[in-house]
């Protein structure tokens, strides 16, 4: 029994520290099959996703979908710190539970508390290990309660500049490409004389913002469950209306940066892409088409009224077409799997960005909307 409890609390040391590493330390995406980190948030994500959406307002159900990344992370950190507390209890218990108590008497309780009290580095003295063995796991644990320690203090800071450097040019979209962020918004308020100009270094930044995307979060994927501050924002969504506009551009838009959009669609595609086999979501055929002939023609003669010209006729609708169909089953998948919108690419008339109003004014506009509903109703009297 002994040997037995020696072998499976060493198999959960090896086995945390191993999927530490990877999680924390190792930049590079893992292939292996099986992994507890992966195993934690697809086990956790779906059953958390589908509660929220069941008994939590329309309203409230992103406010309470974005605490999920920041808890998860705090909770899988805690489950590692107790397995590792719990296989040094077990070594202890199969070298006989070699310790003194102040009440003489040890027991697998008693290693756990030593176990405990040691990784955090406690040293409260109440419990003190007999052999040169049980001495050895003591300063073995009591360094890795250190290192453990260490690790999350720099691996905390990581996540957030990584989160704070991948919402700024999103929210920089807002004025840009409208909330939420559009093909159509995007290209219409880039209509202006060199506006094209503009519009080849905006697709040259998210060019490198893709590139710097898609390293962060396969070195940490928990980013992705991470979601933007506004409702209406999110990392899909931006990455989905760049894809968008690099596809008409590519299409045919007259006088715009075609090579800048290449380049920008083919990273922002490969992070698409890879997101997907890291989240092992299978490219998912959308149910309804985004962007049906008459949206087309639509989309085209909005454009035209800014001064924005988009090739017509057959090659360029089925240029369009196949582009589109490089990205948008993997957006769609990672979409169903994250429960984020695909912007649409046509902006909703009147409305408004996210700079343009403040609670303050939608509590205002709500106010006098009541207002005007009590006195309709005076009138009746």
């Amino acid at each position: 029994m002994e040997i037995v409890a020696a072998l499976v609390g060493g198999l959960l040391i090896l086995g945390v520290l191993w999927e530490g590493f990877e999680t924390i330390v190792l930049p590079r995406r893992v292939t292996r099959r099986f992994r507890m980190t992966r195993f934690f948030y697809r086990r956790t994500w779906r059953p958390w996703s589908k509660l929220v959406r069941s008994h939590i307002p329309a309203r409230r159900q992103e406010t309470w979908l974005s605490v999920f990344g920041p808890l998860s992370l705090l909770l899988l950190l805690s489950i590692w710190a107790v397995v590792l507390i719990t296989g040094f209890a077990l070594l202890h218990w199969a070298n006989g539970s070699a310790i003194m108590t102040h009440e003489g008497s040890a027991g697998f309780s008693t290693d756990l508390y030593l176990s405990g009290t040691t990784f955090f580095t406690l040293g409260l003295g109440d419990v003190i290990p007999r052999t040169t063995l049980a001495r050895f796991l003591v300063v073995l644990e009591s360094g890795m309660g250190f290192a453990f320690l260490a690790l999350v203090i720099g691996y905390l800071p990581a996540l957030n500049q990584y989160f704070a450097r991948r919402e700024m040019l999103i929210s920089l979209l807002d004025a840009r490409a409208g909330s939420p962020p559009t093909a159509s918004e995007m290209l219409r308020r880039h209509g202006y004389e060199r506006g094209m100009e503009a519009l080849r270094q905006l697709l040259h930044e998210w060019e490198q913002w893709s590139a710097e995307f898609l390293e962060g979060h396969l070195s940490y994927p928990v980013l992705a469950y991470f979601r933007s501050q506004h409702d209406n924002q999110s990392w899909l969504g931006a990455l989905t209306a760049i894809l968008d506009t690099c596809a008409l551009v590519m299409a045919g838009v007259e006088g715009a940066c075609e090579r800048q959009a290449e380049l920008t669609f083919a990273m922002a595609r490969h992070a698409v892409v890879d997101l997907s086999l890291v989240f092992q979501t299978k490219p998912l055929e959308l149910r309804q088409n985004r962007l049906p002939p008459g949206q087309l023609a639509e989309l085209r003669s909005g454009l035209a009224a800014h001064g924005v010209k988009l090739r017509e006729g057959n090659d360029a609708d089925e240029r369009l077409a196949e582009l589109r169909w490089l990205y948008e089953p993997y957006v769609n998948a990672l979409a169903t799997y994250f429960h984020v919108r695909v912007p649409p690419w046509i902006a909703a008339p009147g409305r408004a960005d996210n700079w343009q109003v403040s609670v303050w004014e939608r509590r205002k506009a709500g106010r006098t909307a009541v207002e005007g509903e009590e006195i309709g109703r005076g009138e009746h009297f």
